[in-house]
């Protein structure tokens, strides 16, 4: 069997996530499920949630043992179920998929790179969305609170569903307001193109991975700092970004308020570099089981081109390799020089994702990068 799952809260893995480890509850082993298992637990234990998550669990990376035993009275005759006999390590879990039946989930093997990157993207948005609804080919993720970013109020498709059927469904969500869609299934490039020429903005991003080891040099020069410490640089950098916006303070108090929330779901540092004891540099770490994902590397412009970003970057390595991950994953615009800063430092490109919008259309201004 090449994975095992285990169903949870979300708020139960963000405190494992803190622990190290999943403990048994209520038994003296953590029950874990193949995949095709799943629903029973999940119907006895958790009936009608669709807000909970799957931990797709690599069975090599156990130490304890895992007994196969059998479930409770109505389960199928015969049947047996895995018994981790000790904590389950968040090492172990190479995804965390959100669950929501009867729409059936993915689950990456370990060694599937895009498919890890992609479980993350998908299951971090669910997770700290007020609201997911179903649309056709996936789900849309909506935050009322703000409304100004793109990354908390858009389509999430999976597909594969054709242009009109994005259309549709990005202008079909929220009165008078069209989404933007991530396209993450092969070959949607060809649906991004149809939506180009039709008068979309369509933008492909790279997904890129490399593992945490070998480390980057120069670590030690940037250092774990609380979020606060980062803010007047997403600010300069959204206010240079966005300028010429009517409403340019609101956006950017939304897109700095938007942020802590992520650590309510992932494990999340965020590392610095200082120039005569000011920020000039950051980057985030995301770390969700034994994958990590790097966000918003950014330097001031004054100060690039003296290796603040490597020493971020570095720090961002050695953190993941510290979590003990084995899959650092970031997103890279297909058209920007980044890419190729990331190409130099070890990180392969694994895939793609596109994202469109349908162009001059209201609401939501900023995505997800800064």
């Amino acid at each position: 069997m090449s994975v095992l799952v285990h169903l949870c809260t979300p708020a139960d893995w963000r405190m494992a996530l803190s622990a190290g480890a999943l403990p048994p509850a209520g038994a003296p082993f953590v029950h874990l499920s193949s995949p095709d298992q799943v629903s029973l637990p999940a119907r006895r234990l958790f009936p009608g949630r669709r807000d909970l998550v799957l931990l797709v669990v690599d069975p090599a990376r156990l130490t304890d043992p895992v007994v196969e035993e059998p479930g409770v009275p109505g389960d199928p005759a015969g049947m047996r179920f895995p018994h981790l006999y000790g904590p389950l390590p968040t090492a172990a879990v190479v995804a965390v998929v959100p669950y929501r039946p009867p729409v059936p989930p993915v689950l990456p093997a370990p060694g599937d790179a895009l498919g890890r990157a992609l479980a993350h993207q998908l299951s971090l948005r669910t997770r700290r969305a007020p609201e997911v609804r179903d649309v056709p080919g996936g789900v849309a993720v909506l935050d009322g609170r703000f409304p100004h970013s793109r990354d908390d109020n858009r389509l999430l498709l999976d597909g594969p569903v054709d242009a009109g059927t994005v259309a549709r469904a990005a202008a079909g969500v929220v009165d008078g307001q069209d989404l933007p869609a991530t396209l993450r299934w092969a070959g949607a490039g060809a649906v991004a193109a149809e939506l180009a020429a039709a008068g979309w903005e369509a933008d492909e991003l790279l997904v890129m991975a490399r593992p945490p080891h070998p480390p980057l040099p120069g670590a030690e020069r940037a250092e774990v700092v609380a979020q606060s410490e980062v803010h007047a640089l997403w600010e300069a950098g959204w206010r240079s970004g966005l300028a010429g916006l009517p409403d340019l303070d609101e956006v950017v108090r939304q897109l700095v308020g938007r942020e802590h929330r992520n650590d309510a779901v992932v494990a999340v540092s965020d590392v610095a570099a200082r120039e005569d004891g000011r920020v000039v540099a950051a980057g985030q770490l995301r770390v969700d089981g034994a994958t990590a994902v790097v966000e918003s590397v950014m330097t001031e412009p004054a100060a690039r081109g003296r290796g603040h970003a490597d020493a971020v970057l570095a720090r961002l390595v050695e953190l993941a390799a510290d979590a003990g991950c084995d899959l650092l994953v970031l997103e890279a615009d297909a058209r920007d020089w980044p890419r190729h800063w990331y190409a130099r430092r070890g990180f392969r490109t694994v895939g793609s994702t596109w994202e469109v919008l349908r162009a001059q259309s209201g609401g939501a201004t900023q995505d997800s990068s800064r």
